[in-house]
């Protein structure tokens, strides 16, 4: 795979997660309330450099609106960050990575406060690593010139961290998330009992496969099962939640969770084109 088309590969991926969190943000909502509604972190913080109560601060409406400015700023930052991602390349790097290197802290931010919503489960932030993580592996793609080296083992392990951490959700190790189990009975129509031994069965399939994708013999067929599945959980967001009554306000609400999952299935595709152009030198010279 020229080093062009690795470029472009990335930069698409990218462009997808920025663009499907700025949607998110500047359209619907995001878990910031997660921390500035925290009463045992925050009201020390409020009641000793404000004149004002916890309980007049959390109902205030100049406090929400705060919330909501910053979850439109934040947008912005993402949306900036996903048209630097367009348009980077070897030559304007210096000043486009600037957006990108900001959307991708606060890609961090983000994911750290899903984790804080989610009663501090680790997987909850590392289940989003491919996300936060690819902003940064463009980056380090261009600062070395387009070396190869190295790209597919830090791809690898993303997606290792994240079909893992997903895992343990489906699998049980942690409550396994009701909106799991209801995207499982719309799409395939089956009781509960049915959908949580489907995520039970899927849970090991995902550890199985953090773990095959480094084995040289089965890796390509491990990646596969990666593109299959990432893009099938992707597409479950909208498939599983779009009623055709309302059939254009229901996407404008669940798309956008589609579009920056996308990668989670184009990335392991990705390192399968990787590791083709570098299996057909090793047969030529075999």
């Amino acid at each position: 795979m020229s080093q062009k088309k690795i470029l472009f590969f990335l930069k698409i991926l990218v462009s997808l997660i920025f663009i499907g969190r700025a949607w998110q943000h500047l359209f619907w909502d995001a878990p910031y309330r997660s921390f500035f509604w925290d009463e045992a972190m925050l009201k020390p913080v409020i009641e000793s450099l404000t004149d004002m109560s916890w309980q007049a601060y959390v109902t205030s409406a100049s406090t929400d609106q705060l919330i909501q400015n910053i979850i439109l700023a934040n947008g912005i930052i993402y949306l900036l960050a996903a048209i630097s991602a367009l348009f980077i390349n070897f030559s304007n790097k210096k000043w486009l990575q600037i957006p990108i290197i900001i959307g991708g802290v606060f890609l961090v931010i983000l994911s750290l406060l899903l984790y804080k919503e989610k009663f501090y489960h680790s997987a909850q932030f590392f289940e989003h690593s491919i996300q936060f993580g690819l902003p940064f592996v463009l980056l380090y793609f261009l600062k070395n010139n387009g070396q190869k080296r190295q790209l597919s083992f830090i791809l690898k392990i993303l997606i290792a961290v994240t079909f893992f951490s997903h895992g343990l959700y489906a699998f049980g190790f942690y409550p396994v998330p009701g909106k799991f189990v209801d995207m499982v009975i719309q799409i395939f129509h089956c009781s509960e009992r049915t959908a949580v031994i489907f995520l039970y069965i899927a849970g090991i399939l995902d550890f199985i496969l953090a773990v095959l994708i480094f084995i040289p013999r089965v890796a390509q067929y491990a990646l596969w099962y990666a593109v299959f599945w990432g893009l099938l959980t992707a597409l479950a967001r909208i498939v599983a939640n779009v009623y055709f009554d309302f059939f254009w306000q229901s996407v404008h609400q669940n798309l956008y969770e589609v579009v920056y999952r996308i990668p989670h299935g184009l990335t392991p595709l990705l390192v399968l084109k990787l590791a083709k152009k570098r299996l057909s030198f090793q047969t030529a010279f075999s």
